[in-house]
């Protein structure tokens, strides 16, 4: 058996579909004024951001199929990838994401429609 250090224990997860892994950013529980609010607000916050850290397959594009029905085909599933890469920041909505804690860490799925806008680190041009 592997041993599962900190720099790989998230290599065994296989994020399935169009869906995203998320480590939100620390919450702040201050407004702008200083004002400390409780959880029971900021869970209602409606966006939230934070690090892609998994992307998924992305979107399954279905097989053209043959004019020559006789031939064996082996089935490959193509997929449309996602535009979220690892390492961009996240812009998502809270409502549609689900919570979950691994190996000690929070974090969140997000599907890929959920996400509002991303922030990436090298030029786009």
């Amino acid at each position: 058996m592997i041993g599962i250090t900190d720099d790989n224990k998230l290599k065994r997860l296989i994020i399935v579909g169009d869906r995203v892994l998320i480590k939100p950013k620390d919450p702040t529980d201050r407004t702008n004024s200083g004002l400390y609010l409780p959880p029971t607000v900021q869970e209602k916050e409606q966006v939230q951001s934070g690090y892609v850290i998994k992307v998924g397959p992305g979107y399954p594009i279905p097989s053209p199929t043959e004019d020559e029905p006789w031939k064996e085909v082996e089935e490959k599933v193509k997929y449309m990838p996602l535009q979220a890469q690892e390492g961009d920041v996240a812009l998502y909505l809270q409502r549609n994401a689900i919570d979950l804690q691994y190996e000690g860490e929070q974090y969140v799925i997000v599907p890929q429609g959920s996400i509002l806008m991303l922030e990436r680190l090298e030029d786009l041009s």
